[in-house]
């Protein structure tokens, strides 16, 4: 069994990291000393849980987490910084400070080091969270022992429910949008000043005018989906608000 670490301290290590053209050296006291962090740490990046779920849900409730306290989000796992950072860029996860523990040292210091030989990834991270408070475990979600990859308490809405148990979460955003576009700067401002995430969709760059017309019959932007619901342009946007 996994043992809780809540009332500890986090494994004092530093990070190799690779941020620009300059080698950085990045400490647990740097990361940690005077702030409250939320952890996950997940086998490896590019994986499937770890890329279509796990990375990017925290990435989207960031700015929920920092309105109730939280000064940073990190992400570890056993990768070293050339891929940590290609991956954080290849998800858009601007949100998220990514730890490549690529020696093992805090994976191995938490007691979260397991064997992942039968895949051919050596040794990798268990899955799990925790919230940190100047450097001492005050919560942690270890995901149960049993046999693949379980996914079931270290997620983001489990850590954010126990932060702000009254939290009503909003309905999902979506905005297609091209650049230099005034009437898509106008329906963003709209939803910044709601205060409601939203993901965005570039014309040009993850997405054609043909995929906005096969979706909404339209091809002049934005067009923006709310929870589901098709509201429309920019003034169909402040209509659904009023």
């Amino acid at each position: 069994m996994f043992e809780n670490k809540e009332g500890q301290k986090v494994p004092a290590c530093t990070f190799r990291t690779r941020q620009g053209d300059a080698w950085v050296d990045v400490s647990t006291d740097d990361l940690f000393k005077g702030k409250t962090v939320v952890v996950f740490s997940l086998p490896g990046a590019f994986t499937p849980t770890c890329s279509s779920s796990h990375l990017p849900r925290y990435n989207e409730l960031a700015n929920v987490f920092k309105n109730h306290g939280v000064d940073d989000i990190l992400c570890v796992s056993v990768n070293d910084t050339f891929v940590m950072n290609a991956w954080k860029d290849q998800q858009e996860a601007e949100n998220i400070t990514v730890i490549p523990d690529g020696n093992c040292d805090f994976t191995r210091g938490m007691g979260m080091l397991v064997s992942k030989n039968d895949l051919g990834f050596g040794d990798r991270s268990w899955r799990y969270s925790m919230l940190v408070k100047d450097g001492v475990v005050q919560k942690m979600f270890i995901e149960p022992q049993k046999e693949g990859d379980p996914f079931e308490v270290s997620d983001a809405d489990t850590m954010l429910k126990y932060i702000a148990p009254d939290y009503q979460e909003k309905p999902s955003v979506t905005i297609f949008t091209k650049p230099g576009c005034p009437f898509c700067a106008k329906a963003k401002a709209l939803l910044k000043e709601k205060d409601m995430a939203y993901e965005e969709i570039v014309l040009g760059k993850d997405a054609s005018t043909v995929a906005v017309r096969a979706i909404t019959g339209k091809t002049s932007v934005p067009q923006v989906f709310i929870g589901g619901q098709y509201i429309g342009g920019s003034d169909e946007l402040a209509a659904y608000f009023k």
